[in-house]
């Protein structure tokens, strides 16, 4: 049983005195909202993972949204992407009034298939009416899709392929950052998140004209941007609304923590890395866990310990409420959407996705973030080696 004041969190962000001083810089500059702060952001993430084109929003779901509605995602139109992610991955389309189409994940990662995205590429291009016009992959836990596959499907079937990057900052392959390789990526710097603005989002591209129309439509649809409008010299009322868009700005307060959080990424990363190979070591002789797929560039966001329960005699479920009595915070990820109510009244079976519910069934996300002390580290391990051995069939 825990002790008072034992309890690891599952995840805290690193926070440093940098952070405050860039708040506190900007509380006392008089301006909140979107600005400077915000601008010089852009740029620095952009140079950063190369991308020309790098737009601060204000969660990486209004990312998702801005870049389906620049690919054309609408009434009688589709994405293809995987139900082992979260929600807003699908809903993004939802509210544009577009439909979601499903393929399953591949067996040893958690990650989307890409001869199951050909196989629905296929079915949909038989159709008198195609729908499917954008994939999107989800670099799960930070582990990079088979993306040069995935683009040779792109251009093969003439999808745009929008690249779900909410947990693969920073992950840098052969083909450049994760989020970056296809026509947009989307990243998210929720609390969680490798790097953190407690809220936000970038959405990446090199498509000048994607660009630009996603400018437009996250500012309610005007020509102007509100820091332009305010420090012009003249005409500073005067705009246009030329479409009719959102409000998916990120404020210069959540920015100026982005800026120094964006400095910290690669020790950041360094710092999960030398807790991942201490994971990876203890667990390595636990006959009952299946190692966590790790390909050219993993950010490792999450830490997937997966139970191969035919060598243990307890669930997933079980398994997790004894760390957690045990002090050990953990989640899951992910609940797959064929297991939410909505989506079981839309007709979705499990029975299409055997390997996200397989994997679904078997994995728990242990504490991983930057700040673990040794001591914490060490529980983590202990503790799950303790009930492994309690528990195993062996």
């Amino acid at each position: 049983m825990k002790q008072p004041g034992s309890f690891i969190p599952f995840s805290l962000p690193s926070i440093g005195i940098e952070e405050e001083e860039a708040v506190l810089r900007v509380l006392r500059s008089g301006w909140l909202t979107t600005g400077k702060e915000a601008l010089a952001f852009e740029k620095e993430f952009a140079l950063f993972t190369g991308s020309p084109h790098a737009l601060a929003v204000n969660s990486a779901t209004s990312g998702l949204q801005l870049a389906m509605e620049a690919c054309g995602i609408t009434k009688d139109t589709a994405i293809l992407t995987s139900p082992y992610t979260f929600i807003a991955t699908s809903s993004a389309a939802l509210h544009l009034n577009a439909s979601v189409q499903y393929c399953d994940i591949e067996k040893d990662t958690y990650n989307i298939d890409p001869e199951k995205i050909e196989d629905a590429l296929k079915r949909d291009r038989a159709l008198l009416k195609p729908r499917i016009k954008a994939v999107v992959p989800i670099h799960i836990a930070g582990n990079v899709c088979r993306m040069q596959d995935i683009m040779t499907l792109a251009k093969k079937y003439e999808v745009y392929i929008i690249e779900d990057a909410a947990h693969s900052f920073p992950s840098k392959t052969d083909n450049g950052y994760a989020g970056t390789i296809g026509d947009i990526g989307v990243f998210s710097f929720y609390a969680t998140k490798t790097i953190t603005t407690a809220e936000g989002g970038m959405v990446c591209t090199a498509n000048d004209e994607l660009a630009k129309r996603m400018t437009t439509m996250r500012m309610h649809g005007i020509d102007r941007s509100v820091w332009d409008r305010y420090t012009a010299d003249k005409a500073s009322w005067e705009y246009d609304v030329i479409e009719a868009g959102y409000k998916y700005n990120l404020p210069d307060i959540l920015a100026a923590i982005g800026r120094e959080q964006l400095k910290k990424a690669d020790f950041f990363l360094e710092k999960r890395i030398h807790i991942i190979k201490q994971y990876n070591q203890a667990f390595a002789e636990c006959p009952w866990i299946i190692p966590p797929p790790d390909g050219k560039g993993n950010a490792w966001h999450l830490y997937l310990l997966n139970l191969d329960l035919q060598k243990i005699s307890i669930n997933r479920n079980n398994f997790s409420q004894f760390l957690q009595e045990d002090g050990i915070g953990v989640s899951m990820h992910f609940i797959p959407h064929f297991l939410m109510s909505f989506w079981k009244k839309q007709g979705l079976d499990e029975k299409d996705f055997p390997n996200a519910k397989t994997r679904y069934e078997s994995t728990i996300s242990l504490p991983l973030w930057p700040d673990m002390t040794q001591i914490m580290i060490d529980k983590v391990i202990e503790t799950v080696i303790k009930t492994g051995r309690m528990y195993a069939k062996y």
